[in-house]
């Protein structure tokens, strides 16, 4: 696991190329400790930081084959690369080492394009080719190692995170508005754009080729297939059976190193099961962590120590305040490069922090949910759709909105039956944006965001559309998981490896092998979701690695005390700095609105924790790259006591 980061210029350039390269990699040296190495040719400068994972003697990049023609800088792990090796070996390929980076050099060099397809795991990796003067970049299937870059017509760059890009004389940050309704309904964005001006993401599963005559080549060379009826003489049992196999074969996959490794322990089934694989699959203990809070309610800790006593693993543990929370949160919001989509990704900084005391590696449990149908707005929304499809055909139009109307302002119901109906088909526009997205993911409803942003908002659902039509033959349950693993997972991916790389230790998702994510996308849907069993069939496959009262456990994921916190008056100092004027929010959010709802949370009329934390988010972000201001955050709870609405 690694940093890259590099430049190619279509003339060569009189700068001091080895001295841009050199910022942009130190930038980013906490994803590679280990070692850096630059290379430098008349166009391309292809920069690395290292962190030793596999062939620690022999695995140092840039690296380059035997003739010298050809060099690449990489970041991740090929599981297969063994498997690959004596192929390449056989059409003439020598070797000097025994890491994958080498395979990757000799499958492009005998496959070109097409070697990506022939790997199995998690990569992001650009080579140059030296004799054709031709860049290749490209990014794993899933999303799991990001991929940055920019691209002015004259000079491209990339690095692994944005922050090295800035580093370049030839970029600077800005901020890209658009981005805006998109970020305040979902979070985060989900397409091929930034937050910032002229950065870009390489979509997982896509490749980018440039030579220094044309314009970048991007193609797309996977994707999830869609479910096709040819596995449907499966029995349920051979299903379940089958699935056990495969995770047992990705977890085995995921366990080559040649330096310690350890588990993500929650006390759910998902990392729960992986963990008990492990302690089945290797002779020594196994090493666990788990994070939690001195709140009862939000912590998991009493139930990955429960797992970790049932299994025999050497379990870890570690104990978040708020104080740690918010001083850690700037440093962290530096580290992702973008506004933190999720409270989880602090926790996910402070399990990673005492891991890495341990070890360099870990295995997480990401990824299930999206696979198997884990999370509870899969079944709400699918019984949602079903109820509106008779609702409608019984009620008129007129009946129906006059009822939304009565749900959402009318004084006849209580405001708690509201909001639970306001949840429901019977409360909501009749649209998978007002069903699904709004409802399950929008902190700001559609009309709150076109008033905090002081416009008519367009565009924010379009990344997420385009993924919901292109599975239209599709049920409902499929098109919402592909649409996930599209958007959501790609967001969920960015803050495992972040918060995991920030302190220099490498993350692993075996529930993300393509050839798992293609298999469960091919099951029936009533093998994911069973009655009211979530991730059925998932369940079903480890039945005897775990007691039932952990496979059946209510999941919580990751939960935070935020909402308590934000009510806390040690937290007044924060809501006060969202009505900062030099803030990024001042020129870009309508004041009045931010002031009304800072008033309505203080007040308690309002639980309004999810639009305060989009909002602190963004403010922090934009102190950290854009307004210049990042020494305001170097004491978060600094500042007036006095209420902000006050």
């Amino acid at each position: 696991m690694c940093g890259i980061a590099g430049f190619v210029n279509r003339a060569p350039a009189n700068v001091d190329n080895a001295g841009i390269l050199r910022r942009m990699t130190d930038r980013i040296a906490h994803r590679g400790p280990d070692a850096a190495g630059a290379w430098h040719d008349e166009w391309a400068s292809l920069g690395h930081r290292r962190l030793s994972i596999i062939d620690l003697a022999a695995g140092s990049q840039p690296m380059t084959n035997e003739t010298g023609e050809i060099w690449i800088v990489y970041n991740g792990e090929i599981f297969n690369h063994l498997a690959l090796r004596p192929l390449l070996e056989q059409a003439g390929h020598r070797y000097q080492s025994h890491c994958d980076t080498e395979t990757i050099l000799h499958a492009w060099e005998q496959y070109g394009e097409e070697c990506v397809t022939h790997f199995r795991g998690m990569f992001s990796f650009a080579i140059w080719d030296k004799t054709r003067r031709l860049l290749f970049c490209a990014r794993d299937r899933l999303g799991i190692k990001p991929f940055y870059y920019f691209w002015n017509g004259r000079e491209f760059a990339f690095a692994s995170e944005i922050k090295a890009l800035f580093e370049h004389p030839s970029i600077s940050p800005a901020l890209r508005e658009p981005a805006l309704p998109e970020y305040f309904a979902f979070g985060y964005g989900s397409g091929p754009e930034t937050m910032f001006q002229g950065i870009h993401k390489l979509l997982p599963g896509h490749t980018l080729s440039l030579d220094m005559n044309g314009e970048p080549r991007i193609r797309q060379y996977w994707d999830v297939p869609e479910p096709s009826s040819g596995q449907s003489s499966r029995t349920d049992r051979e299903w379940i059976s089958e699935t056990r196999r495969r995770v047992e074969e990705s977890v085995e996959m995921r366990l080559m190193s040649d330096v310690p490794l350890g588990m993500f322990l929650s006390g759910g089934v998902d990392s729960s099961a992986i963990a008990a694989m492990i302690r089945r699959m290797t002779a020594g203990p196994v090493k666990t962590f788990s994070v939690g809070y001195a709140e009862a309610p939000f912590s998991e800790l009493s139930y990955a120590a429960e797992v970790a006593r049932l299994i025999g693993t050497d379990h870890h543990e570690v104990v978040v305040g708020m104080e740690d929370f918010f001083t850690a949160l700037p440093r962290l919001v530096w580290h992702e490069d973008e506004p933190i989509a999720w409270p989880s990704s602090v926790s996910l900084h402070f399990v990673s922090q005492l891991a890495a005391r341990e070890v360099k590696v870990v295995l997480t449990g990401e990824g299930s949910d999206e696979l198997f149908a884990g999370y509870s707005r899969y079944g709400w929304t699918r019984l949602n759709l079903r109820l509106l499809s008779a609702y409608r055909s019984v009620t008129p139009a007129a009946l129906r909105r006059l009822l939304r109307s009565q749900i959402a302002t009318g004084s006849l119901l209580s405001r708690d039956l509201r909001r639970k109906l306001g949840h429901s088909f019977l409360g909501r526009d009749e649209s998978i944006e007002s069903l699904y997205i709004d409802n399950f993911y929008s902190a700001f409803p559609c009309a709150e965001r076109r008033a905090l942003l002081d416009q008519t908002t367009d565009g924010e659902y379009d990344n997420f559309r385009s993924y919901w039509n292109s599975r239209s033959t599709g049920s409902i349950l499929q098109r919402m998981l592909y649409a996930d693993q599209k958007t959501y997972l790609v967001e969920l991916l960015m803050k495992q490896d972040q918060m995991s790389m920030a302190s220099s230790i490498e993350s692993r998702v075996p529930f993300l092998d393509h050839t798992l994510v293609e298999f469960a996308m091919s099951m029936p849907d009533r093998l994911k979701i069973r009655g009211n069993i979530q991730k059925y069939i998932f369940k079903e496959a480890v039945v005897d690695l775990l007691p039932a009262s952990i496979i059946h456990r209510k999941k919580m994921g990751f939960p935070t005390p935020l909402r308590q916190w934000l009510r806390d008056p040690r937290a007044l100092p924060l809501l006060d700095s969202l009505l900062e004027p030099e803030g990024l929010l001042a020129s870009c959010c309508n004041r009045e609105a931010v002031t009304r709802l800072i008033g309505d949370h203080v007040a308690g009329s309002h639980d309004y924790t999810d639009r305060i934390w989009s909002l602190l988010n963004l403010q922090i972000w934009g102190d950290t790259f854009i307004t210049g201001r990042s020494e305001r955050w170097a004491e978060p709870f600094a500042g007036s006591l006095a209420a902000p609405h006050a």
